[in-house]
């Protein structure tokens, strides 16, 4: 069975894991560096920490500051790694990983797929979302992937001119709906990534699609709403 899989390039996982141990002991050596300044300015925050650097004798707050930057910034690689989408595509299923996760979806089951400004969206028969993935993936790899394998790959959303705008309590919405929708509205207002995504996740068994703009809410009915 042929199998394309597209993950992201090798030198760009590379810079990832090279870069960000960089910046971040950069960063906090910098921090380190300009302790007694910062100091110095009667406004700056965070007085209490800043002492504790300062106070540090060379070399350890150099090596420290060092140390603990790559640390962190090790540490937001592995974050990075781990949240990667890596697509596989045969001409019966497609599988979509992240976090050591796999994804499957039948053929049969797709009828459109396409990208959404950073999202790699697959819509099922009655247009039904079946995965909205963010990504980092090279677009004509992904997209040539799909078009080899005979998927139906759109260049836009067919149903884009069907999503509204949500506002509090719109009539033309159940209840449940609403209140839904009313949660996720103060899940992405604090920034609260797996939240939105579980009401997202409930929103579509009750047949709504959701797409954000700026943490505005645009929706739209499927074909199992019935209306």
């Amino acid at each position: 069975m042929r199998t394309t899989t597209v993950a992201e390039p090798g030198w760009q996982v590379g810079v990832v894991w090279m870069g960000f141990p960089v910046v971040g002991a950069g960063l906090l050596w910098g921090v380190q560096a300009a302790a007694g300044w910062l100091l110095s300015l009667p406004w700056i925050p965070f007085r209490g920490p800043l002492r504790l650097i300062d106070s540090i004798p060379e070399p350890w707050d150099t090596v420290g500051s060092l140390a603990l930057g790559a640390a962190v910034g090790l540490f937001f690689a592995a974050w990075a790694a781990h949240e990667r989408l890596t697509v596989e595509v045969t001409d019966e299923t497609l599988t979509l990983t992240r976090g050591g996760t796999p994804r499957t979806i039948d053929r049969t089951e797709i009828s459109a797929v396409f990208f959404d400004d950073k999202k790699l969206v697959v819509l099922g028969r009655i247009s039904e979302e079946l995965a909205r993935e963010s990504h980092d993936l090279p677009a004509g790899a992904v997209a040539d992937a799909f078009q080899t394998h005979g998927y139906p790959w759109l260049d836009a959303d067919p149903h884009r001119d069907e999503f509204r705008r949500w506002v509090e309590d719109l009539p033309d919405l159940p209840p449940a709906v609403n209140a839904l929708l009313k949660a996720r509205a103060k899940a992405l207002k604090k920034s609260d990534a797996d939240d939105a995504r579980e009401l997202r996740t409930e929103l579509a068994r009750l047949g709504v699609v959701v797409r954000d703009d700026r943490k505005r809410q645009f929706w739209r009915l499927t074909g199992q709403s019935g209306r």
